[in-house]
């Protein structure tokens, strides 16, 4: 039995003359949210299709539940189900009937498919629409049912690729309610997302990928303490000249690096309080007293932005249209 439910090495991936995988690796333990975060075209769809026996890797070896990705591929796809970034169903079908068909191209029994597609309906709250047609079922009905769909076989590994992408609030609330739910229940996860929230919520370890590598790797809690204790931002409302005026005289004045993004300055450190005063007096000498203060922990949108330079959720767009894929 493999000690790791997902392990990949040195994984790497080309289209041409895009790595879209650059030496990719990391372990995903059982029973535990494992997320991939980066923003499109960082490689985090491209490491779902390896790991899933979708596309092979060009070097690297990756193995699920001791299987590997090529030489086990047909094992590697017994032990996994997939819900992708769009919904698999047939919007055609009712809820209940989707679920059947998909327990009959699995090959279950036929006398497990029907029993099983009741709990699945019940355990996804959709047992009062699961004779209606898909068509007639909002947005995070049908990705709830769409994670149905890849649990019909009971496969102690899942695979989610942004699943939440498109969802009101609301809806993925309950669908990150779900994930929790399966893993409690003894579901591996790997979950690929570019919402910084969400890696935060629900990721036991997290890797964070760009331009096909892994950068930095930890638990969300280790990768926050990297940047400091304190977040301070300085807010300019819509005066962008008037904030980047702030952060050059700020990185001339006190220690540390501010940044300026829009019209906001932010600035991390370990002694926030002593921070704020001595930022504060010397924009107030200059004119450039901001219009807005906060302090706050660091976020994963910090730990992103000081790692690449950009923010998770801003498309890589070059890379992006050459691979079609995040």
């Amino acid at each position: 039995m493999a000690d790791v439910a997902i392990r990949a090495e040195n994984l790497v991936k080309r289209f041409g003359t895009v790595v879209a995988l650059d030496g990719v690796s990391f372990d995903v333990p059982f029973a535990t949210v494992f997320g991939l975060l980066g923003p499109n075209g960082a490689g985090k769809t491209t490491a779902v299709r390896v790991l899933t026996t979708i596309i092979a890797p060009d070097g690297g070896h990756a193995e699920v539940t001791g299987h590997d990705v090529v030489h086990d591929a047909d094992a590697v796809r017994l032990s996994i189900g997939l819900a992708g970034q769009s919904a698999a169903v047939d919007e055609n079908l009712t809820g209940r009937e989707n679920l059947r068909l998909i327990g009959r191209l699995s090959q279950m029994p036929n006398r497990r498919i029907a029993p099983r597609a009741d709990d699945l309906l019940e355990r996804f709250e959709l047992v009062d629409a699961a004779d209606r047609p898909v068509r007639t079922y909002s947005g995070g009905m049908r990705r709830r049912l769409d994670v149905a769909a890849s649990l019909v076989h009971r496969p102690p590994v899942l695979f989610l690729d942004e699943p939440t992408t498109g969802l009101d609030l609301s809806s993925r609330g309950e669908l990150w309610n779900m994930i929790r739910e399966l893993v409690n229940t003894g579901t591996t996860v790997l979950l690929t997302t570019q919402y910084l929230e969400e890696a935060d919520r629900l990721a036991n370890q997290i890797a964070v990928i760009d331009r096909g590598k892994v950068i930095a790797e930890g638990s969300p809690g280790q990768l926050k303490t990297r940047l400091g204790a304190t977040v301070i931002e300085f807010g300019y409302g819509d005066a962008r000249e008037q904030a980047r005026r702030a952060s050059a005289l700020l990185a001339q004045r006190l220690a540390g690096q501010p940044e300026s993004d829009g019209s906001t300055v932010r600035i991390i450190s370990d002694d926030g309080s002593r921070v704020v005063v001595d930022a504060l007096r010397t924009l107030d000498t200059e004119g450039l007293a901001p219009v807005t203060i906060a302090v706050r922990e660091p976020s994963l949108d910090d730990v992103f932005l000081a790692l690449t330079g950009h923010r998770a959720e801003q498309a890589d767009g070059g890379i992006t249209a050459q691979r079609g894929s995040s």
